[in-house]
């Protein structure tokens, strides 16, 4: 292996991060929304919605996600409802499918890391609060969101970078991002562990900033999640 070959077309690849980061960036947001939507439905326990919002979790968290990809891809387009639908632009463009499968499955297992540190949280202390009169207001903003928070960073860091590296597949409906250059790149150059090698310190370095953040919030979040 040349390590110059690998500076060279790391130059190269880094054509491929704003597309990446818009991928990644566009995923994590609207799953975010989803997560925290469904951990609601989820613990809601309304009858019909939360059995819903469940087999959801189930059916992004137990399939994979290229097979995601590929069904929202190749398979909206056979729905005719979908194409004669004001949404059709949008889905018919391989951008939009990538984020609308990304951003589904980041929700499904972002919710479960919502649902699962709301749930973490020592009820015996809101048994407390409500004995010394705090209102609900309080109470979520004093107690549940600062404990919630510090057992959901950490889950949430590790979705992160999952989204990141699985941001890769976007590549297999032919978006150019860093995987999908270094494909065609190493097609071009028959140089593929050369340029495999720096796409892949690309996502070392994307993630490494990641998790330098989210140590960061997390250390802003260790002390204290009781009312003061």
């Amino acid at each position: 292996m040349s390590i110059s070959v690998v500076v060279s077309h790391l130059t190269l690849l880094l054509g491929g991060i704003p597309l990446t980061l818009e991928l990644v960036g566009l995923a994590l947001l609207l799953g975010l929304f989803l997560g925290c939507l469904t951990a609601l439905v989820r613990m809601s326990r309304i009858p019909g919605l939360s059995q819903l919002a469940a087999i959801y979790v189930y059916v992004m968290r137990g399939t994979p996600l290229l097979v995601q990809i590929f069904l929202i891809y190749y398979g909206l387009g056979e729905v005719d409802f979908i194409r004669q639908s004001a949404l059709w632009p949008l889905l018919r463009e391989e951008f939009w499918c990538a984020i609308l499968a990304l951003a589904l499955n980041s929700g499904a297992y972002t919710s479960e890391a919502i649902r699962g540190s709301i749930e973490a949280i020592d009820h015996r202390q809101l048994d407390a609060a409500v004995a010394f009169g705090m209102n609900r207001r309080t109470r979520l903003w004093h107690i549940v969101i600062p404990q919630a928070l510090r057992q959901f960073l950490p889950a949430y860091g590790n979705e992160c970078i999952s989204i990141v590296k699985a941001s890769a597949l976007a590549s297999t409906i032919t978006l150019m991002e860093v995987t999908g250059m270094a494909r065609n790149l190493a097609s071009q150059t028959y140089t593929p562990i050369e340029t495999f090698t720096a796409a892949g310190i690309i996502y070392l370095a994307l993630n490494l900033i990641i998790a330098l953040l989210l140590g960061h919030a997390e250390s802003k979040t260790a002390g204290g999640g009781y009312a003061r």
